[in-house]
């Protein structure tokens, strides 16, 4: 009879800090149990979620414990796509030394963008800037939004962040062979994530901004971006510091209603009045 072989154990790594999560909310009463539908009914708990999910920029230094992120991850996995394709990948940076290195390069993009693009300093600027820069808007209409402008403004002069402190980032990469439009696809996944989060008492805010580490080759090299991949968003997910639950007001839409005959105008209406 053949004898055991004796192997030597491996070495067990050692265990990361147990990280805490705050005091859940109790179970609220008055939800409505999910699958059911009545006129007036108070919202269900998936509605709930959705209402008061809002952007967090302001996390406690803790990460979330690893198998919560998985369990965000699963739920971005989960997300439909055209064909479903789903065209995407994803990657966690945890590494304090790495997001502090994103952070910085982030911002050096940011003041070298805004010493081409803010003409408004000086007569000088207005005259040299002026044409180009207004020219480069004009054709990057969305990315140079007022909005997005504005925040490259301020991060450039050191007076907000890029990634908001956060312990977590979630990398989104976009794979361009998806059906249709895979970057509407990348939406859909990151909205499921951040649903997922919400409900499990994490923050998390949507950030484009990763877009200015991807002119820099060293970022798009130790990230792994390469065709047919691109990296255009990431999640940054934690514990949110301080209170942060609430209905954060929205626009009142009109509805265009199409339910007579086919000559018929719609019947208009406005939601959420």
């Amino acid at each position: 009879m053949a004898q055991a072989v004796k192997t030597k154990a491996p070495a067990k790594r050692p265990q990361a800090k147990k990280a805490k999560a705050p005091a859940g909310k109790p179970a609220e009463k008055g939800l409505t149990p999910l699958g059911t539908y009545s006129e007036g009914m108070e919202p269900n708990p998936v509605e709930k979620v959705i209402f008061e999910r809002r952007s967090i920029r302001a996390f406690e230094k803790e990460p979330l414990p690893d198998n919560m992120i998985r369990r965000i991850l699963e739920a971005g996995r989960f997300a439909p796509s055209a064909g479903n394709a789903q065209p995407w990948k994803f990657a966690v940076i945890k590494s304090p030394e790495i997001l502090a290195e994103m952070e910085a390069d982030a911002k050096k993009m940011a003041k070298l963008f805004m010493a081409g693009l803010d003409y408004t300093k000086s007569p000088l600027r207005r005259k040299l800037l002026g044409p180009g820069a207004r020219a480069l808007i004009r054709v990057m209409k969305n990315s140079l939004h007022p909005v997005p402008f504005s925040l490259l403004k301020v991060i450039a002069e050191d007076r907000a962040p890029v990634f908001h402190g956060a312990p977590t980032l979630i990398l989104l990469y976009q794979d361009a062979r998806g059906v249709s439009r895979p970057a509407v696809d990348i939406g859909i996944c990151g909205q499921n994530m951040v649903l997922a989060a919400h409900s499990m008492g994490a923050g998390t805010c949507w950030i484009g901004l990763i877009k200015l580490l991807m002119y820099l080759p060293k970022w798009k090299k130790r990230f792994g971006v390469a065709w047919p991949y691109s990296l255009d968003e990431c999640l940054a997910v934690g514990w949110p510091k301080g209170p942060y639950d609430g209905l954060v007001p929205r626009e009142v839409q009109e509805v265009a209603w199409y339910e007579g005959e086919p000559d018929d105008p719609p019947r208009m209406e406005r939601q959420g009045e």
